[in-house]
């Protein structure tokens, strides 16, 4: 297990460090009401005492409900103000004015959420001079399982090397509300949805399969797929240099 009173201190200051170098006055995320949003709110609360989330509800009841309800009660737990901002109505209009000039995908509706959610963050971000977190962790971005400028965009992301079973452990460390640690892991983007069922693999197989190298035959097949069909997310974008 790694050293979770050290890890929180070196992360405190690597907050601290992108503050200064920014010359901001405070962080903004994203309060999904998830693991890695809480990890990360609570690391930048106690790196920064101006830090604020948004939990930002979109069409999905499970926004509205657990997700909200978990949300609130890690910012209860260390005093982290919140604001909700109810974005349904928002991407209905994205959706009917796209509609009519496009036949939208499954894939593109449910990444519209998210590229709603960055717009909004980014739009505060930028009135107050705060920075945003990023929220996701090293399993998501290995599998790709994240929005290209949604969730996937950030000033600084204080868990970007965690894995999801880290994520658990740090969350633990820090005894954050159990329900947020013990419900299963979803980007709540349509209703009934979970992380491990849309990948087809566990957390726990993807995470020792990047840190050991070890899999059976059909978690390997699956990470490796996701893998390799998202290696566009995790480069730059292409600059002709003639």
């Amino acid at each position: 297990m790694r050293d979770y009173a050290a890890e929180t201190e070196k992360r405190i200051q690597f907050i601290r460090q992108a503050l200064a170098d920014a010359h901001a006055d405070g962080i903004l995320f994203g309060n999904s009401g998830g693991k890695d949003s809480a990890l990360v709110g609570i690391l930048c609360k106690l790196a920064c005492e101006n830090t604020e989330g948004i939990i930002m509800p979109c069409s999905s009841k499970r926004n509205f409900t657990i997700d909200k309800d978990d949300g609130m009660e890690v910012a209860n737990q260390f005093g982290i103000k919140t604001r909700v901002l109810d974005l349904t109505a928002q991407k209905e209009l994205a959706m009917e004015n796209l509609s009519a000039i496009a036949t939208l995908s499954d894939a593109a509706i449910a990444n519209i959420a998210p590229r709603l959610r960055m717009i909004s963050l980014y739009a505060v971000a930028a009135s107050e001079n705060r920075l945003v977190a990023g929220t996701g962790n090293a399993s998501e971005f290995y599998m790709g399982y994240f929005t290209k400028w949604g969730d996937g965009a950030y000033d600084l992301n204080p868990i970007a090397d965690l894995t999801a079973t880290e994520i658990f452990e740090f969350l633990r460390y820090l005894k954050a509300p159990e329900a947020v640690i013990t419900k299963a892991p979803s980007a709540g983007l349509f209703e009934g949805q979970t992380d491990e069922e849309d990948m087809g693999v566990t957390y726990a197989a993807i995470d020792k399969y990047i840190t050991t190298g070890q899999a059976n035959e059909k978690d390997k097949a699956i990470i490796d797929r996701y893998h390799a069909r998202s290696d566009h997310k995790r480069r730059d974008p292409l600059r002709y240099k003639g």
